[in-house]
């Protein structure tokens, strides 16, 4: 076996004036997204159809993709009204699309299927099961008159490869 003296290494340089560069940074152009989405504003209901901790029954971005508002009682993230604390999301697992039941205790979404859980009051989260992604929730706005507009979902709708309508 050979000495470590026995191995030599050449470096091999470009000329001096090529050595060394000057970089511009250039203003970096976001390309539009393949799978863009412009939802539509839909009146889903009014501040005054809501109860507290009582789920309502809607749908958003259209009929095949049930969803719910739900008044939680506390400054949410994503919350809208006077309180901050409505908050929509979607209804129906983002793993199997198992339709989801909606818990008062602990202010949950429960899939029958698999088990999995989401906080509704932490952003539709994921706290237990086997769901790769939170339950979609919708981004909300309210009119004056109390009307609640749904103007986007922040996350994959089961079923849909780019939430295209």
């Amino acid at each position: 076996m050979p000495a470590a003296a026995d191995f030599w290494v050449a470096l091999v340089l470009p000329p001096p004036e090529q050595r060394f560069s000057t970089m511009v940074p250039v203003q970096a152009k976001a390309a539009p997204g393949a799978a863009r989405v412009d939802y539509p504003s839909n009146r889903l209901a009014n501040i005054s159809d809501l109860k507290p901790n009582e789920p309502f029954t809607v749908a958003y971005p259209d009929a095949e993709a049930p969803g719910v508002l739900l008044k939680l009682g506390k400054r949410l993230p994503g919350g809208v009204g006077a309180d901050g604390d409505i908050v929509g999301f979607s209804t129906t697992c983002p793993h199997k699309g198992f339709p989801l039941n909606y818990n008062k205790a602990d202010k949950t979404m429960n899939c029958p299927g698999h088990y999995s859980r989401f906080d509704c009051e932490s952003g539709g989260q994921q706290i237990w099961g086997q769901a790769t992604q939170n339950l979609p929730q919708y981004a909300l706005r309210v009119d004056d008159k109390g009307d609640i507009y749904a103007e986007g979902v922040d996350e994959l709708l089961y079923g849909r490869l780019s939430n295209v309508l």
